[in-house]
């Protein structure tokens, strides 16, 4: 007989306070393990600088506590700092005779010291330590990554998305969204321009893209870009604003609806005819204007048949109009595409746009 549920949701409750609880005492202890490790390296050193000042120089402090700033948290860090200092004033009490070359070193202990405990005081924003810190900003990175991955399609149908953002930085204002409901068989997809580039977006591209991630499966697709208008205008950034195309295919007919908020048109190749054309769409950009409106492009994809995606990155720069843009994506998407799709999307990001840019671009085909 099942419970009922004010019998089990307190148990759930009590269940996720205890797995959090063991993750901070192991934490702590692996924590503490550390700082006992490091005080017995900087008690080790001191004493060889002690017994043999000629072999062992006083910079050689300089090893823990770097490992310190790499590994302790900005809460143990700077105590950690002033250990390591007050070792170096015993190793220097134990010196004959205070040398320029002892001065120097000293010194530059000291400035050391002082730009570790500057930048522990700008990790205590944060509250983790250098190793963690980083080490989350790559599952950030991954996270936003992950968004833009292809459901599994049924036979017939080809999809790739590609990304690369300003300067080769692993964050980008430029993502991609991705999923299939499981009521319907349709694949919804919107590629998306945060205001920005580079890590400078990265951070709102993640939030956005979490809240695409979301809203993407759980609305009707006519609903999509108006909800995710209504996101960004509560959060009320100063750069709040972000450009986008939105997909929605049924992977049963090949009709689509595409709708876009400010976005460069898509690109659809006709294999009939073997033209490209271009899909002009209206729309806001998302977060500036209040109850926009998201009018529909509607179309077919017949075997043979595809669809390009892409942001401003891959066909506009300072010196180039976007309309002279597109014609040359158009052309080199007849020259790249020509014979195989596989792979196509890649091929075009890094054929094309401006390296200064985020560049994001899908591809979807019917074999």
């Amino acid at each position: 007989m099942r419970e009922p549920a004010s019998a089990y949701q307190p148990a759930r409750r009590t269940g996720a306070r205890r797995a959090w609880g063991t993750v901070l005492r192991r934490s702590a202890a692996r924590q503490d393990r550390q700082i006992v490790a490091l005080a017995i390296l900087t008690v080790a050193i001191t004493a060889l600088i002690v017994a043999w000042p000629e072999y062992v120089p006083l910079n050689s402090l300089v090893v823990p506590m770097l490992v310190g700033s790499l590994l302790l948290g900005p809460r143990e860090l700077p105590w950690f700092v002033v250990f390591v200092l007050v070792a170096l004033m015993v190793a220097l009490a134990a010196e004959p005779v205070l040398e320029v070359r002892t001065v120097v070193a000293v010194a530059i202990l000291f400035l050391l010291s002082f730009i570790i405990l500057l930048t522990s005081f700008r990790r205590s924003r944060l509250g983790v330590a250098g190793a963690l810190g980083e080490s989350m900003l790559v599952d950030l990175r991954d996270r936003i990554l992950g968004q833009g991955g292809i459901p599994d399609l049924p036979p017939g149908w080809y999809a790739e998305s590609a990304l690369r953002s300003a300067g080769g930085t692993p964050f980008a204002g430029d993502f991609v969204v991705a999923a299939r409901p499981r009521t319907a068989e349709r694949l919804e997809v919107v590629v998306v321009d945060v205001s920005g580039k580079g890590e400078q977006a990265g951070t709102r591209a993640l939030l956005l893209s979490g809240a695409c991630g979301g809203l993407l499966t759980a609305l009707p697709p006519a609903d999509f870009l108006k909800a995710s208008n209504e996101y960004l205008l509560r959060q009320e950034w100063e750069e709040g604003f972000a450009t986008a195309i939105h997909l929605s295919l049924d992977l049963v007919t090949g009709s689509y609806e595409l709708r876009s908020a400010g976005h460069p048109p898509g690109v659809q190749l006709v294999a009939g005819s073997g033209r490209w054309s271009v899909l002009e769409t209206e729309g806001p950009v998302l977060g500036l204007v209040e109850d926009a409106q998201f009018p529909a492009v509607t179309g077919v994809l017949r075997p043979g048949d595809a669809l390009l995606l892409y942001t401003d990155g891959m066909v506009e720069t300072p010196r180039r109009d976007i309309g002279l843009g597109i014609d040359r994506l158009l052309g080199q998407s007849e020259r790249l595409l020509r014979g195989s799709f596989d792979g196509g999307a890649a091929r075009l990001v890094d054929s094309l746009g401006s390296q200064n840019d985020d560049r994001a671009l899908l591809l979807v085909h019917r074999r």
